[in-house]
């Protein structure tokens, strides 16, 4: 109960506070920035959970998602000890309570959900639905791990890995307005990937996830192919031929770029990278051609740039930033790691 309290409060803080982003006109809308960005957050969020239920050794630990740990993990832990051994009345809603306030990645997602409602009732609602919905499965958990075996048990957390992930993809696909919002992240994304060495001497973080930060590039690739599929072309691919040259070269560029990212996407984890040796760099380098591909692709086709029916000087300006970008991050990969 003191957990669900402390979630319903946090909602309704967050609903009070996307109310402010609402009416400053960053949350109006369905396809508001800020909007599709958090949009953008959780369905990645709910994707990595997914594949770390699935598979836990698939991807690495970020500490974002797990903030509390080393001492102040094992001191929280002492303290929450010592409360639990109080034979009190209050002893269990103060411990849920204090539950309720730590964070976890599957809260994040729900505060986000919670945020975007722009409304205090609503947002208390939502994390109110929110402790509720989970409180079936934790006690169905906690109820059957006497019951099932090791194996039954670890099948029945790999399913719950399916779902989340399932909801993520669905997180990202749900409006037309994200198309030019998963392309740019993923060009985002890869250019982080590729400029993680010589960036590591200033901030070591892209390295150190950079195989991580590659797979979300990958993600929002095929999430942008899919929203271009669905809502521009409406699955109708002979409505390409009817394009003018400089849009279906662009489509083009874009295809063969997803392509080459996609074999170091599925190569992103320790055991293949042994199992490949000296293939699996070259692999991955093929993301360099990738960026040079997925950038052309950006300018041609891109609603911001050139894939406007009629040239402006903002379009213009627009194409040729990104393409100094994309020539900037290729001469940087050959810069020694700075200092």
């Amino acid at each position: 109960l003191g957990r669900i309290i402390s979630y319903a409060l946090v909602g309704a803080a967050l609903g009070g506070l996307g109310s402010v982003l609402i009416a400053s006109g960053q949350l109006a809308g369905i396809g508001s920035g800020l909007r599709q960005a958090m949009a953008i957050i959780t369905g990645l969020m709910l994707i990595w959970f997914g594949l770390v239920q699935i598979k836990p050794d698939f991807l690495p630990s970020l500490p974002i998602l797990h903030p509390i740990q080393g001492g102040l993990h094992r001191r929280l832990s002492s303290a929450m000890t010592q409360i639990s051994m109080q034979t009190r009345w209050w002893t269990p809603g103060i411990l849920g309570g204090v539950w309720g306030f730590i964070p976890c990645g599957f809260l994040y997602a729900a505060q986000i959900k919670a945020a975007e409602t722009g409304n205090l009732f609503l947002g208390a609602a939502t994390m109110l639905a929110f402790g509720m919905g989970t409180m079936p499965m934790m006690l169905g958990v906690g109820i059957s791990a006497s019951r099932l075996s090791a194996s039954k048990r670890s099948q029945l957390f790999r399913l719950g890995g399916w779902v989340t992930l399932t909801i993520g993809i669905l997180t990202l696909l749900r409006t037309d307005a994200m198309i030019d919002f998963t392309g740019h992240g993923s060009l985002l994304l890869l250019i982080l990937a590729l400029i993680a060495r010589p960036l590591s001497g200033l901030w070591a973080a892209p390295l150190r996830y950079r195989r991580a930060i590659g797979v979300g590039s990958f993600v929002l690739a095929i999430a942008h192919t899919g929203h271009m599929l669905d809502h521009s072309l409406n699955w109708n691919l002979e409505a390409i031929s009817f394009m003018l040259p400089q849009h279906r070269f662009g489509i083009g560029a874009g295809i063969v770029a997803l392509l080459l990212i996609t074999p170091a996407a599925f190569t992103s984890f320790e055991r293949l990278q042994k199992a490949l040796g000296k293939r699996w760099r070259q692999i991955h380098l093929l993301a360099v051609p990738a960026l040079v591909l997925a950038a052309i692709h950006t300018v041609l086709i891109g609603s911001h740039y050139l894939g406007e029916l009629g040239w402006t000087w903002d379009n213009q300006l627009r194409g040729m930033i990104a393409l100094i970008i994309t020539l900037g991050v290729l001469l940087l990969r050959y810069v020694k790691p700075m200092a």
